[in-house]
């Protein structure tokens, strides 16, 4: 199945008039929800035949998993509560060399030996911080998990770079600190 797929990326700049590095480049630019509206606007736009579409677009989103792109992808639309999140994970970094932090499609895991913290894009305004602190009371601004479930056990929304105060910064420890 490599030496295939190996000989159609060969055959590409022939067959399709550009090769994979070129239609990554124009994929890039665009923003599709689906991978079928890629492939469409492949075979639509540029006359590219299906299985050609259907490889281009599989061998674009490959390499769109790295944890800076998954990251990327959260903020496309909200760069405005980026600086939030780069200010979170530089505070919670100083806890200690054992933090793991794992991007994923909607939010970033925080874990140690277990869980302790889960930063979610949730609007386009809003940050949602959901925090694992077992036995917390809840209070107006550390309120119930809200939509994480059981992920977590308390949830911080966060709108602007200065509510990341001594506060927080305490809670996140406190999960950190519970995570051993």
């Amino acid at each position: 199945m490599e030496k295939a797929l190996q000989t159609m990326i060969d055959n590409m700049p022939e067959k399709t008039g550009k090769s994979l590095e070129e239609w990554k480049s124009i994929l890039q630019s665009k923003d599709f929800a689906k991978h079928s509206e890629a492939v469409n606007y492949l075979k639509n736009e540029h006359s590219v035949t299906h299985g050609f579409a259907n490889t281009i677009v599989s061998l674009s989103k490959e390499e769109q998993t790295t944890p800076q792109d998954l990251v990327k992808i959260q903020y496309n639309g909200k760069e405005n509560l980026f600086q939030i999140y780069e200010n979170l994970i530089s505070v919670i970094k100083t806890f200690g060399d054992d933090v793991k932090v794992t991007p994923k499609k909607t939010e970033v895991s925080l874990d140690r030996k277990r869980k302790f913290a889960v930063i979610k894009p949730a609007t386009k305004s809003r940050i949602d911080l959901g925090l694992k602190l077992k036995g917390k009371p809840t209070t107006e601004r550390l309120e119930n998990s809200g939509p994480f479930g059981t992920m977590c056990t308390h949830r911080v929304r966060l709108t602007d770079v200065n509510q990341i105060d001594s506060e927080l910064i305490e809670w996140v420890k406190e999960a950190y600190q519970k995570a051993e």
